[in-house]
């Protein structure tokens, strides 16, 4: 009896890690659609200029990149070496492999953060830039 109460025991404890890891992945995945459906071209818009911002491993191709206040940019995401993708919440720009460029307009001056989006390994939490809004 004590055998089955153990065992059954276990079998709750798994179900529950495993409810409270996709539980998160669907959150992610929800975050990422959101950011994409906000990132969607707007095919009235024309970009004026391009940004194409190249990642490799743990790295950003610039520590900084400048764009211009008010100005349609249309920003490339190319992945070098790795799988990485690019965050900077506060322009609503979350891109990826899957989702690769995007225009934005940026409307406000400020430097913004810009992370890896995606977990690429043990130097993931370095892999930073900025975003110069001018």
């Amino acid at each position: 009896m004590k055998r089955w109460g153990l065992g059954l025991f276990l079998v709750l404890g798994i179900v529950l890690v495993l409810a409270a890891c996709s539980s998160d992945t669907m959150n992610d995945n929800a975050t990422a659609d959101n950011a994409n459906a906000a990132n969607a071209a707007n095919p009235e818009i024309t970009p004026e200029t391009e940004l194409v911002i190249t990642a490799t491993n743990y790295s950003f191709d610039q520590e900084e990149y400048h764009v211009k206040k008010g100005v349609p940019v249309k920003i490339i995401f190319k992945n070098e070496s790795g799988n990485h993708g690019l965050l900077v919440p506060e322009l609503n720009l979350l891109l990826n492999r899957k989702t690769s460029s995007t225009v934005i307009i940026p409307d406000k001056a400020g430097t913004y953060e810009m992370t890896c989006a995606v977990m690429c390994g043990s130097g993931h939490s370095t892999m930073k830039a900025k975003i110069v809004v001018e």
